[in-house]
């Protein structure tokens, strides 16, 4: 049985948003290291049921799965040491719905330039990521940002934080590009299929329209 609720999401001008909400999906956290519990509020907010996945076993038992903002280099050497990098390759490679946000955009990347040696991605998304493109913490910037899909009038423009954060220097014909940062034109959101990365860090805002998106997606792919 599905239960329809309601929950208030903030949006960038200060107003609110109602989302409805059916069944609740299961959406996994990887907490390994960084946001970690800023995406499991704001998941739980959009109506999920949110919890942290650090092993396969927590893995087998989520709808879908978010990659936090962080350290990428760190998250790789972690997802080895806890023995999730192959089971999270096998079921993105099977469909499951996952959303990156900065170190995450860059694990799901297909190709990384700027990485340290020997650092991998787990891929997904056709897309060439550079590493830190936007510059070292105290280059951290806010930026407006339209997303296709997500924001659009007469809602506001989504308040994006970066920090250290990446750009997508090119794509496949199989991504859709959501957004762009305004000042340097670089592409900072895409999609593909039922795969979601953004440069920037939703989960630090109190603007649910991305968590909300996505968790739409892991509701329509059940």
């Amino acid at each position: 049985m599905k239960v329809a609720i309601t929950l208030d999401g903030r949006v960038g001008s200060g107003q609110l948003r109602r989302f409805t909400v059916g069944s609740a999906p299961a959406v996994g956290v990887l907490a390994l290291q960084g946001d970690v519990a800023e995406h499991l509020r704001a998941l739980a907010r959009a109506g999920a049921t949110a919890v942290g996945v650090r092993r396969p076993d927590e893995l087998a038992a989520v709808d879908a799965l978010v990659i936090p903002g962080g350290e990428s280099t760190t998250m790789w050497k972690l997802t080895m040491a806890f023995d999730i990098a192959e089971p999270l390759r096998k079921r993105l490679a099977a469909g499951m719905p996952a959303f990156g946000s900065c170190a995450g955009m860059i694990m799901l990347a297909d190709r990384l330039l700027d990485g340290v040696a020997g650092q991998e991605t787990l891929g997904g998304i056709g897309m060439t990521v550079r590493r830190n493109a936007f510059g070292r913490q105290v280059d951290s910037f806010e930026s407006d940002i339209s997303l296709a899909g997500i924001t659009g009038p007469p809602d506001a423009p989504f308040r994006a934080v970066f920090i250290r954060a990446p750009w997508v220097e090119a794509v496949s014909d199989k991504v859709t590009v959501l957004g762009t940062e305004r000042v340097t034109g670089r592409i900072v959101a895409v999609r593909q299929g039922p795969l979601l990365a953004t440069s920037f860090h939703p989960e630090l805002t109190g603007d649910l329209r991305i968590h909300g998106y996505f968790v739409d997606m892991v509701r329509e792919r059940a």
